[in-house]
């Protein structure tokens, strides 16, 4: 039998061969006398049926060699001819040395050898399960927090078939863990076929079939608010709970008999929501503004909290109160909107004409009020929220853009010494002591202490307390004048009220003062009843 020898016989490994006969020495030295003694050994009958029974072995997928190496089926002796070539009961071992140094390159099987090797099988790897992390509609609830909240809803609703609108705060405060002024809209967004109630299996469908019920607070919220088809909240998603807080908060109950006011009191929470919250100023709350702002508390801060007032955060009455009789008295025809020389008449003509015409240009914020020339009630909420608290960052937004002529992103001492400039004059006319730019500039440099001495960024001003006063010293000569002076009262009270930010301060003195004034009107008119008084004054 014929065989071919893959690879270069003269090539064999002497210590392969396994001759304790012949000295490896003696095979490297005469390399032929191996490729004589393989010869001798593939030209045995024996050889070619045992070579024969392990291809048919290979291709059949069945051994017929036991595990010591013989063949059950045929007896090979070759002890006799080559005695020390294939000892009995052993295999080869394999050699340490690289494939590169082999008499012949072997493909490694991916089965048992059928020569017994006494190489390990490699099993395959494990395949390793990686739980689901992505739910497109929120991750299902445990079952053991699911079991909890049906028994709740269960109480609930036990005796009943459904839960009407008037019934509904319980569901709310106690299952969905929302405020109780959000039971009408959660309760309309369940009766879709508008029936005027809610069974059991609607609630359940929705809340625990939603997923509701493993959303952090802040989702939820957003939730209920939204639109079905909207990833956003809009200033009118907001007025239906706003509504139910205005129908059933203790301190809201004056109210009631004024329902123009209560429109104007809701108005201006969400105005005041928008202006703190929606920093990328595009009228849509997204869900990850909903989560940095502090909204969510001041939420479940006013359902607590039986005096409206104590609620600094949006809800304050007082401070809708400052804001409206504010632009009630710069709006002399009463027409709701303010032009340019109402404005200028703000704080007793405290801003400066340049400033007034920035704003009206509608550099740091596009009016609403959709009127040539003309701010309208929303437009005026934003500007006195940033004239009584440029230190908050929306207010540091709003005046830096007014400075920024040229929209470039830095003020440059250009453009603040042209607004400056009109400030000098107003100095001079009241016959105070000027105080030069470069006076100024030195001031503002150390104040703030930029990055670049040579101009001041946004993000200069965001790092600094003080940056609120470099926009006083610029276009606001009464606020210039009481920074210079620095009342130590108003500095000790500061420092005893830190969580007090400018404007909570401003709107306490405002309300005070226009309290005041509204007593002394009453005693000369001799009334009490605020809103039996014509329709000039707001209250």
């Amino acid at each position: 039998m014929e065989m071919e020898v893959v690879g270069d016989v003269a090539s064999l490994d002497p210590d392969l061969l396994q001759l304790p006969e012949l000295s490896p020495l003696a095979l490297k030295s005469n390399p032929f006398l191996a490729e004589e003694l393989f010869s001798v050994w593939l030209s045995l009958p024996e050889t070619g049926r045992l070579v024969k029974n392990l291809l048919t072995d290979a291709r059949t997928g069945t051994s017929s060699v036991n595990a010591t190496g013989n063949s059950t089926s045929i007896s090979v002796s070759t002890s006799n001819l080559l005695p020390s070539m294939f000892p009995a009961a052993s295999t080869p071992p394999l050699s340490p040395r690289s494939s590169s140094g082999s008499p012949r390159i072997v493909k490694q099987r991916s089965g048992p050898s059928p020569l017994g090797s006494p190489l390990k099988i490699v099993s395959e790897p494990v395949r390793e399960v990686i739980p689901q992390f992505y739910f497109k509609n929120g991750r299902p609830p445990p079952n053991e927090l699911k079991e909890q909240c049906l028994f709740a809803i269960d109480q609930l609703f036990y005796g009943h078939l459904g839960l009407q609108i008037h019934e509904f705060k319980a569901i709310t405060k106690d299952i969905c863990k929302l405020p109780s002024f959000f039971s009408t809209t959660l309760f309309r967004k369940i009766d879709v076929n508008k029936s005027g109630m809610v069974t059991r299996d609607q609630f359940v469908s929705y809340w625990i079939g939603g997923n509701m019920l493993t959303m952090d607070l802040a989702t939820r919220i957003y939730t209920v608010l939204k639109q079905p088809d909207c990833r956003y909240l809009t200033q009118d998603d907001f007025k239906p709970i706003l509504h139910e807080l205005l129908a059933s908060h203790l301190g809201l109950e004056f109210l009631q008999s004024t329902p123009e006011f209560q429109e104007r009191y809701a108005e201006t929470v969400v105005y005041r929501i928008f202006y703190y919250i929606n920093r990328s100023g595009t009228g849509r709350l997204t869900l990850r503004e909903l989560k940095r702002g502090n909204l969510i508390a001041a939420m479940q801060h006013v359902d607590e909290e039986e005096d409206i007032n104590k609620v600094l955060r949006y809800f304050s009455y007082e401070h809708f109160y400052v804001i409206y009789c504010k632009f009630w008295e710069l709006d002399t025809d009463h027409d709701f909107f303010i032009d340019k020389e109402n404005l200028i008449r703000y704080g007793n003509h405290a801003l400066t004409y340049r400033i007034v015409d920035r704003i009206f240009s509608q550099v740091p914020r596009k009016f609403r009020s959709k009127v040539e020339g003309k701010m309208g009630y929303e437009d005026f909420v934003y500007f006195i929220l940033s004239e009584e608290d440029k230190s908050s960052e929306p207010g540091l937004e709003y005046w830096f853009k007014c400075i920024d002529l040229d929209g470039n992103g830095v003020l440059t001492p250009n453009e603040m010494q042209f607004f400056y400039e009109e400030q000098l004059h107003r100095m001079e006319c009241l016959a105070q002591e000027p105080v030069l730019f470069e006076d100024i500039l030195c001031q503002i440099v150390d104040m703030i202490g930029p990055e670049n001495e040579g101009y001041i960024t946004l993000r200069d001003l965001k790092s600094c307390k003080l940056s609120g006063n470099i926009f006083n010293i610029l276009f606001n000569l009464n606020k210039f004048f009481a920074f210079e002076s620095r009342d130590p009262f108003l500095i000790r009270q500061e420092r005893e009220n830190p969580t007090l930010t400018e404007w909570d301060r401003f709107a306490h003195r405002e309300y005070i003062r226009l309290s005041m004034e509204e007593d002394v009107e009453d005693a000369s008119n001799g009334s009490g009843d605020i809103w039996d008084e014509s329709f000039e004054a707001p209250f």
